[in-house]
Parts: C-alpha cells; sequence; structure tokens
C-alpha cells in the first residue's frame, strides 16, 4: 500500500455516479459492500474504493480522521 493512499481517501472525491464531488472517505458502507460483492474496477480508484470498504468494514473510519483538512 502507498502511505499517500490514507491522504487520497480524504481528498478525493467520486468523479461521476450518486456519489459524485463526494470525498472517497465520506462514501456509504452499502455503496462499497457493494462493490465488494461484485468487484472493484481495476485502476487507482478501484483500489482506493477496495481501501476504504476495508477500513469501512473494520470500524476504523475515525483513523483517518486526523488526515482531514491537511
Amino acid at each position: 500500500m502507498d502511505p499517500q493512499d490514507l491522504q487520497r481517501l480524504v481528498t478525493m472525491k467520486m468523479p461521476y455516479g450518486k456519489y459524485k464531488d463526494r470525498v472517497l472517505a465520506d462514501l456509504p458502507g452499502h455503496y462499497l459492500a457493494w462493490f465488494a460483492r461484485e468487484g472493484f474496477p481495476e485502476g487507482k480508484l478501484g483500489a482506493l474504493r477496495a481501501l476504504m470498504h476495508e477500513i469501512d468494514h473494520n470500524n476504523l473510519r475515525s483513523l483517518l480522521n486526523p488526515l482531514r483538512g491537511r
């Protein structure tokens, strides 16, 4: 894992879809779980959503709070 990926989760926004312009760290758990079941897309965006799913699934979202606003 690239250490910068955690920072990307709190700064990168969804480029399309229902959650367009929402920061990846703020995507709802049910949306991330759907991708986990159906398959994450290839590429950086898919990898970041998979990482966010692991963080959400393990109830670790609060670990991202210190990175917000940097």
